[in-house]
């Protein structure tokens, strides 16, 4: 698990956060603790990659709608929402509100870190995919138009000599700026680069 993924804890509940403070500090997880969702909100300059886990039942802000204000902010952390018996149905519209698992008090300790260790994992998954997307786009901001104009090609499962037809090249020119292409986008196979090109957002345009 990274370094940098910090579980922020968000409860009105002092002996809540100092419960759960240590049972993720005891299982290795950094921790922020922090009183109420306006409290958290007021911080989130300072966000680190991470998971939430926020009581459902709050003053002020409750959990319904701390999770509205962290997709109004474009906040993507995963958030665990902690529930009484009484509250499922709340539960289940915190999920529909983003909120990617809710665990019921008392709950287990083995089964909270399990959920948060696995929030985690998909936080860090998405950053990583984001990541790489951002990487491929750079790429791909690097082509020229005429290569660009092939790489669509080949996107849409065109053969060179179509792909030559439809620019007015010889196929020749479409496999020296073919070979342009692999080389920008640091692509070894032609299956590569179309995989590439899907990750950078160059929607495939095989009904072209």
């Amino acid at each position: 698990m990274s370094g940098e993924s910090v579980v922020h804890v968000v409860d009105d509940d002092v002996a809540v956060r100092q419960s759960l403070s240590f049972l993720l500090a005891s299982d290795g997880l950094p921790v922020r603790l922090h009183e109420s969702a306006d409290a958290f909100l007021a911080k989130v300059h300072d966000l680190s990659a991470g998971c939430i886990v926020t009581d459902v039942r709050m003053p002020g802000i409750d959990g319904i709608e701390f999770l509205l204000r962290l997709k109004e902010r474009g906040i993507g952390l995963p958030v665990i929402v902690m529930t009484g018996h009484a509250d499922v149905p709340l539960a289940v519209e915190a999920m529909k509100a983003g909120a990617v698992d809710f665990i019921e008090k008392p709950f287990d300790d083995d089964g909270f870190l399990a959920s948060v260790r696995a929030a985690l994992t998909r936080q860090e998954r998405t950053a990583h995919q984001d990541a790489r997307s951002s990487e491929m786009a750079g790429r791909l901001q690097s082509l020229s138009e005429r290569e660009r104009q092939v790489l669509d090609g080949l996107v849409a499962g065109k053969a060179n000599k179509v792909i030559a037809y439809d620019l007015g090249i010889s196929p020749r020119t479409v496999e020296i700026y073919r070979a342009n292409v692999m080389t920008k986008m640091q692509a070894k196979s032609l299956s590569e680069l179309v995989r590439m090109a899907l990750t950078a957002g160059l929607p495939s345009a095989s009904g072209a």
